[in-house]
């Protein structure tokens, strides 16, 4: 920008201005609709596809290190069927099941809003393999809503790992979203994680960015 015959005093106006400007921005999150989704254990990965298989890279996702697999699975409740739903990768010390509590009516068992990893309590599955079938004895979570954070994106926004905090939607339907968990790693890409009836509820499309608000009162 080139500005003509301003002063030195309205020059330094202007330049101070934008930097205020700059600093009261307020940092937003991109938004990320996880749709229904399976984790798998390396036992369950050589029952269902095969003794030694290797899971196949379809796409990268947000966060770093993670990515959906071109294998998917049937996942078979008391009185459903959801057929080819997707395997993410890299594989994990447990399996597990992430739906929406849509696809859990479904499916026909009543999962717990739990944290990725989570599992003690929560309903079993039957999953369905080109090799074979796995019965999970535990395993399906409706996952919460959370937000990944770096630690300096944690200090630009003022918050700590495991607060709980609300954030504020724009767009057609806007509203103000709750109980959603901050996670900080090195790690971790900032990510606003959302199932997709969460995201259907507000109309939200992938990478929306939202606003972090104050802090709810921990647990």
């Amino acid at each position: 920008m080139i500005y003509h015959d301003v002063t030195t005093e309205q020059l330094t106006r202007i330049i101070v201005d934008a930097v205020k400007q700059e600093l009261n921005r307020e940092p937003l999150v991109p938004t990320g609709i996880s749709v229904r989704h399976i984790h798998l254990e390396r036992k369950h990965i050589n029952q269902l596809f095969g003794y030694g298989h290797q899971l196949q890279v379809k796409k990268m996702l947000s966060q770093p290190g993670q990515y959906a697999c071109e294998e998917t699975l049937d996942v078979i409740g008391p009185k459903g069927i959801l057929k080819g739903v997707r395997v993410l990768g890299p594989e994990r010390n447990q399996s597990q099941v992430e739906v929406a509590l849509t696809d859990a009516r479904a499916l026909g068992v009543t999962p717990p809003v739990r944290a990725s990893g989570d599992l003690t309590g929560t309903p079993g599955i039957l999953l369905r393999g080109p090799e074979g079938e796995v019965a999970l004895e535990q395993g399906v979570i409706v996952a919460d809503r959370h937000i990944h954070m770096s630690p300096e994106d944690a200090a630009r926004f003022h918050v700590k790992d495991k607060e709980l905090v609300q954030v504020e939607i724009g767009g057609e339907k806007p509203g103000i979203m709750g109980h959603v968990r901050i996670r900080v790693s090195s790690d971790y890409a900032l990510d606003f994680h959302i199932d997709t009836d969460d995201g259907n509820a507000f109309l939200l499309k992938q990478g929306q960015p939202v606003k972090v608000l104050t802090a709810q009162e921990k647990e």
